[in-house]
């Protein structure tokens, strides 16, 4: 009987060791990911810091890596350039839109009210951090023909921008003589290009809201019914 039971208590020890082991190869991946996460996170921000500091032009992955101490390999396990880690903050921005755009579609608004409000708080948002997003707009972050990764983010605003348009000919706010997908076409034509227009023009006047809030009126002018 001792020795049954000597057999079942070192059974119950193997046991309790095994599942401890299991218990700690089971945390492991946990623990790398959030480390790998971690420093993902870091790469960004500090890319951030240094396009805001130094420019688009300026900025290098070189001084990315001196700064976090990490090697160059590393570095492109994470992102494929320095324009990768722009395209991160173009996603970012675009959920931001995206947002903005759900907010004003359940307000009762008018659509130029929309426009107006929705357009006035994406430049104001862009002129207060100008080298980050000139940074964004000379790489193509936002592009979705230059940037493959953000088209299904741009495809949402795009959708959610036509939304409040048919919502405004719905109303008789917004001209019924053009097809919605050409009205929104125009209208974010119109913000980029100024918006790109506005990040380069170094020598030009620097107050971009005052640029969009022109282009929106142009537009809403051009719209109505």
């Amino acid at each position: 009987m001792a020795h049954v039971n000597a057999v079942l208590q070192r059974g119950r020890s193997h046991k309790r060791v095994t599942a401890r082991a299991s218990t700690q190869f089971e945390t492991i991946p946990g623990l790398r990911e959030r480390k790998k996460a971690r420093l993902r996170q870091q790469i960004i921000e500090t890319a951030i810091r240094l396009f805001r500091k130094q420019g688009y032009e300026k900025t290098r992955v070189d001084d990315i890596v001196k700064i976090l101490e990490i090697s160059q390999p590393t570095f492109f396990r994470y992102f494929p350039s320095k324009d990768a880690v722009l395209r991160d903050v173009g996603q970012r921005g675009f959920e931001c839109i995206t947002e903005r755009l759900k907010s004003e579609l359940s307000s009762k608004a008018t659509t130029a009210e929309r426009l107006r409000r929705l357009y006035h708080s994406m430049a104001v948002e862009a002129e207060a951090d100008r080298p980050l997003w000139q940074a964004v707009v000379l790489s193509g972050a936002m592009d979705a023909v230059r940037s493959p990764e953000v088209r299904g983010a741009e495809c949402i605003v795009a959708g959610l921008l036509r939304e409040i348009l048919v919502q405004g000919q719905k109303r008789s706010e917004i001209t019924g003589a053009f097809p919605v997908v050409h009205l929104a076409e125009f209208m974010e034509a119109l913000y980029h290009t100024v918006v790109r227009q506005w990040s380069v023009d170094l020598t030009g006047p620097h107050k971009l809201s005052e640029r969009v809030d022109s282009a929106v009126e142009f537009f809403l002018r051009a719209v109505r019914p």
